[in-house]
């Protein structure tokens, strides 16, 4: 495929819309030509900064996926989680490939269905990709390449801390904040699911799940603000996953892959420490290039350079024909793990990821707290 210019609808014009738009504007071969939501004023807001911060020719404004150009070549879906497929499955039916926000959707039977679509769509040259921007952090990167080199030895554990605060406000600022319907879930969901999917890429498929979770701290709030996980991976490794929105003040997110000749530690999306081939010695400044420090996700400047490595990797594929470095089946995979979680902590009981997967686990009927 030619180098040409790639169209970009920007599908959900909030908080998130706008960091994709920062992100989007700083990836060479991507050009910003719509927006689409139904409250014409944030449409109006996410055109404005494409002009005014972003300097690009302002966007047709649209209220439905239905009504942009014909001839739009990626459409970035950032609305709440409950509504993702749906939005992608009508962006495929007019020919455009797609990038959605994470997480999939909040429901497996969903993400199963988008995983037939993305087959097919495959077959007529059409991707559909899930951010996941902390895959191409350079510090993951270096952690990911020791783990499957072989050079930690054999993969025995890990352990993963997500110590975030999120405000009651926070919740109150939005319907679908904190609702089983279209924010899917809490602390896992929401602020721990990139963490669930580094998991999955250090340690491999994920065999078996165990849970708490709890709501402590906040109100009016119908998911967990606080879990507590065991993973069993295929491999025979064992993780485990705290995850929060009630710890004040917030900490950095912190992830450690121990094996039999090494430990890769991730702290707020940095490298921190990583032993290699059984010896003592940090050899963490070796691995990560100078000047790739990203900082806090949050922060909107990092969140653009983060995403947009993601980006490059999702223009380069479309050229080249090929799959995206994260597309439909990792993404179903971290949905399973974050579904998995829920069922569990609402039965008392392990849930196996395949049985999930597969359809044979009902993860629908979910709650915070456990048996009633």
């Amino acid at each position: 495929m030619t180098d040409a210019i790639l169209d970009v609808a920007i599908v959900g014009c909030g908080i998130i819309g706008v960091n994709h738009a920062r992100a989007i504007a700083s990836t060479p071969g991507l050009r910003i030509v719509a927006v689409v939501d139904e409250v014409p004023a944030a449409t109006a807001r996410l055109a404005d900064l494409v002009v005014d911060e972003l300097g690009g020719a302002r966007p047709s404004a649209h209220a439905e996926i239905e009504s942009i150009p014909a001839d739009v070549d990626m459409v970035v879906i950032c609305t709440p989680s409950g509504s993702h497929v749906e939005l992608a499955e009508r962006a495929v039916a007019r020919g455009m490939h797609v990038v959605l926000e994470k997480p999939l959707d909040v429901s497996m039977e969903r993400g199963r269905r988008l995983a037939e679509i993305a087959r097919d769509a495959e077959t007529r040259g059409i991707r559909i990709s899930v951010i996941s921007q902390h895959r191409f952090d350079p510090g993951a990167v270096a952690v990911a390449d020791a783990a499957h080199s072989g050079r930690l030895g054999r993969i025995t554990s890990a352990v993963a801390s997500v110590p975030w605060w999120r405000s009651q406000e926070y919740y109150d600022s939005g319907a679908w904040r904190g609702t089983w319907e279209l924010d899917g879930g809490g602390a896992v969901m929401n602020q721990g699911v990139h963490t669930v999917d580094l998991l999955l890429w250090f340690l491999g498929m994920p065999a078996e799940v165990f849970a708490h979770t709890a709501l402590l701290a906040h109100e009016r709030v119908e998911v967990e603000d606080v879990a507590v996980v065991t993973v069993r991976f295929e491999s025979g490794a064992l993780a485990v996953l705290h995850a929060t929105t009630a710890a004040f003040p917030e900490q950095p997110v912190r992830l450690a892959v121990h094996g039999a000749q090494g430990t890769g530690i991730i702290e707020n999306d940095q490298l921190a420490r990583l032993w290699i081939d059984g010896e003592p010695t940090d050899r963490s400044a070796d691995w990560v290039p100078e000047g790739h420090r990203l900082g806090d996700d949050r922060n909107p400047q990092a969140f653009a350079e983060g995403h947009a490595r993601q980006y490059a990797d999702i223009v380069e594929s479309i050229r080249d024909g090929r799959a995206s470095r994260v597309g439909v089946p990792e993404a179903l995979r971290a949905l399973a793990v974050v579904r998995g979680i829920y069922v569990s902590a609402t039965t008392g009981s392990p849930v196996r990821i395949a049985d999930l997967i597969d359809g044979t686990v009902d993860d629908t009927n979910v709650r915070t707290g456990g048996i009633a």
